[in-house]
């Protein structure tokens, strides 16, 4: 008997028991389903996160200043401004392993565009900080060094500032004023989105780090004070060594001795972002075993549903042996069904499954990756459920004497 005719009788066996077949296949239906939707929800995770690291900058670390200790009581990080634009420079220059070391000064206040307003976050940089940041300026053009060596008053908008500000007018040469000092918006920054603790990135204005220090924050030239400063470790550098140098670098810059604690703070964001990246990988992992799962119970439930049939068709075995049936083609018989409803029910599941993908991305608002390997997997899965389950009813069928089958009631 050929596969092309074990396959018909399969499927006019399975067509004689409808409903039984439909309901052995629901558990196939919903295993192969929430396979394909848990791994889309955790890839969606995995994808925003990754998103998050490109946004934030890549191969970054960030210097902080440090502490300082008042009434034997020590502030948190920051109460103590200690570095400067020149420690930035320094870290630039002396570190083979640094592309990029940005200063950065940070201040808030109100914005104002002719009738407009908006509250905002502004931040004073030099032409480094794109390129520490990964920030791609979308129109217009960035900070040249004559801004920086003459504080010129001009200024790079976020998205989410100039929707609020100019609407879908075009900014680029338009006048802003920031406490009152007036700025002309030379630049349009792309769209980063949220940051990991959920701030709106594109609600910022950016401006020279020397316009900000001298003419908005009224904090003077001389001490040439940062707030923060973003070091980007040149691709493929050791993240560790980068760390010990810049923190060996600052300590003899701000003469430290040993055994004291360092004035500053120093994070590796790539290694937070690289954690959170893991967690959401192994979140995936986690969250398509407990789904495969339900494959695993509708595979016991079409091994059952076999070992019935092969009880209710003992006689028709051993007709089908009486006249010359072979026990391969017996088994081959009872194999295919149980492959077949396998098969069937990880086509309808993948269907289920994708339809569950958009409507958890449309209705939940949370971000859904749709990947063809896992859904290729799952259907594999289903049908080598099919054969691993399908083996014990099939091989029993085919084992079984012609003359017991036929005296079988």
């Amino acid at each position: 008997m050929t596969w092309l005719a074990s396959i018909r009788i399969a499927l006019r066996a399975l067509r004689v028991n409808k409903m039984r077949s439909s309901l052995t296949m629901l558990g196939i239906i919903i295993g192969v389903a929430a396979v394909i939707v848990m791994i889309a929800v955790g890839a969606g995770a995995q994808a925003r996160v990754e998103d998050q690291i490109k946004n934030l900058g890549t191969n970054l670390i960030l210097l902080l200043p440090g502490s300082v200790t008042s009434g034997g009581a020590r502030m948190g990080s920051g109460s103590r401004v200690t570095l400067t634009e020149d420690d930035a420079y320094a870290i630039q220059r002396e570190i083979e392993l640094v592309q990029a070391a940005a200063p950065q000064l940070r201040g808030g206040g109100q914005a104002v565009a002719g009738s407009n307003n908006w509250s905002t976050i502004f931040y004073g940089v030099t032409p480094d900080y794109f390129e520490a940041r990964n920030w791609v300026i979308a129109a217009g053009k960035g900070f040249e060094p004559s801004d920086i060596a003459g504080s010129a008053k001009v200024a790079m908008l976020g998205e989410t500032v100039v929707q609020n500000l100019f609407g879908e007018a075009d900014p680029i040469g338009q006048v802003i004023r920031i406490r009152k000092v007036p700025f002309v918006v030379i630049g349009t920054l792309e769209r980063k989105g949220q940051s990991l603790m959920g701030q709106d990135q594109d609600d910022v204005i950016l401006m020279p780090i020397t316009t900000a220090r001298n003419r908005v924050l009224g904090s003077g030239g001389r001490q040439r004070n940062a707030g923060a400063i973003f070091v980007k470790v040149r691709e493929g550098a050791d993240m560790s060594e980068a760390e010990s140098q810049i923190r060996s670098l600052l300590r003899q810059r701000h003469r430290l001795q040993p055994g004291q604690i360092d004035d500053f703070t120093l994070r590796n964001l790539s290694e937070v972002l690289s954690a959170r990246e893991e967690s959401s990988r192994i979140m995936t992992l986690l969250l398509a075993a407990v789904a495969s799962v339900s494959l695993l119970v509708g595979g016991i439930g079409i091994m059952n549903i076999m070992l019935v049939s092969v009880t209710e068709r003992t006689r028709e075995i051993g007709l089908r042996m009486a006249v010359g049936a072979r026990a391969r083609d017996i088994l081959s018989q009872f194999l295919v069904e149980a492959v077949t409803l396998a098969l069937i029910g990880g086509l309808l599941g993948i269907a289920l499954g994708v339809g569950g993908s958009f409507a958890i991305g449309h209705f939940a608002q949370w971000r859904t990756e749709l990947n063809l390997e896992a859904i290729a997997l799952a259907v594999g899965f289903a049908g080598a459920i099919g054969v691993f389950f399908g083996f014990y009813p099939a091989r029993k069928a085919s084992r079984l004497l012609p003359i017991e089958a036929l005296r079988y009631e």
